[in-house]
């Protein structure tokens, strides 16, 4: 890429996060109240629905590339299917934002705006493996790609608790996907990728350290899916071995805090889609850790994500399983702190 090219999009990135902090700046203004109860952190009514300003940025950037960015456009049918479903997912989320719909609901419509993409044909179909090679698994790839797809859309939901969490995590995400994706060529990745990240500038510093308003569903759930659908595409890129890995292992700190949360709470018998403050980031802050280092914690591990990306991308076929132990392993030291200290505050649900 030339300076001038590179120039160009840094100057239509930061056009982006102008349109997006105007439009939460507007949103703190309209006020959709979040109000406290038991189950959130906050202790005062405070605004959401600041992931407009993100949805925004976001679908008006998708659609200039589209219209004018010819070289970086996926297949029509992909393309046209991804629009789709993401402004399909910012409309569901926005209303639930203002109705509180319940979670059935909710999954509902995450699964139609998952098939409108789905159906395009933008799915994983082919898993290059190590040891074992290519593996065709034909439809039950489309399959896979949906549990994927609604994973990362409600992990990134139920990780939006905390100032900045969800928030940060994505930008960091966005800009290390942006990143590789351009090394690799990718450039329909690496143009959505930007323009994410550049929705985040605009929404973050209303969100962190303090917050003036919160991303809302509309913003966490949008986030997640995008990620997830960049995250297919990057399996896609030519001369990267296992690329499907790229976006889990950016959001290696957010996939297993929900992971094992939904499987201790399945063990323990309880109805996984009850509101409850059990995931791991939540019991730290309960715990007495300040929320802004929690947060802080968590944009380390999608950094460490991200660096662990570039060794993975570069090591051999062999090598790359023993790549994804790294943030695997910080993972388990974060749960043992997580536990300890759990215990000294007698957080009962540990």
């Amino acid at each position: 890429m030339t300076l001038t090219a590179f120039a160009r999009h840094i100057a239509f990135a930061a056009l982006i996060a102008c349109i997006s902090a105007a439009l939460v700046r507007l949103m703190i203004d309209i006020g959709v109240m979040d109000r406290p109860d038991p189950r959130k952190s906050h202790q005062r009514p405070t605004p959401k629905s600041g992931g407009v300003g993100i949805v925004a940025g976001f679908l008006l950037g998708i659609a200039t590339l589209y219209e004018f960015a010819f070289f970086s456009r996926l297949a029509d049918p992909y393309f046209r299917g991804l629009i789709l479903a993401s402004a399909l997912i910012a409309i569901v989320a926005f209303l639930d934002d203002l109705r509180d719909w319940p979670f059935a609901v909710k999954l509902a419509a995450q699964i139609i705006a998952a098939l409108a993409a789905l159906t395009s044909g933008l799915y994983v179909r082919v898993y290059h493996l190590p040891y074992v090679g290519a593996v065709d698994l034909g439809w039950f790839g489309a399959g896979a790609s949906l549990v994927w797809i609604l994973f990362t859309t409600n992990a990134m939901n139920f990780i939006d608790g905390l100032n900045g969490l969800a928030g940060g995590v994505a930008l960091i995400a966005s800009l290390f996907l942006c990143v590789i994706a351009e090394h690799l060529g990718g450039w329909f990745v690496y143009f959505a990728a930007l323009l994410l990240a550049a929705g985040l500038i605009g929404f973050l510093p209303f969100n962190f350290p303090r917050a003036r308003i919160f991303m809302g569903d509309v913003g966490s759930q949008f986030c997640g899916f995008v990620l997830a659908m960049l995250g297919i595409a990057a399996s896609r890129f030519e001369h990267a071995a296992m690329s499907f890995l790229i976006v889990p292992l950016l959001l290696s700190g957010v996939l297993f805090d929900v992971a094992f949360t939904l499987a201790r709470r399945t063990l323990a018998g309880e109805r996984v889609t009850a509101p409850h403050r059990g995931h791991l980031y939540q019991v730290a802050a309960r715990s007495g850790l300040d929320a802004r280092w929690v947060a802080l914690i968590h944009w380390g591990f999608a950094a460490l994500g991200g660096i662990v990306c570039f060794a993975f991308l570069a090591a051999s076929s062999l090598e790359k399983p023993l790549w994804l132990l790294i943030p695997l392993a910080v993972q388990v030291i974060w749960l043992g702190f997580v536990y300890q200290r759990a215990r000294r505050a007698g957080i009962g649900a540990w």
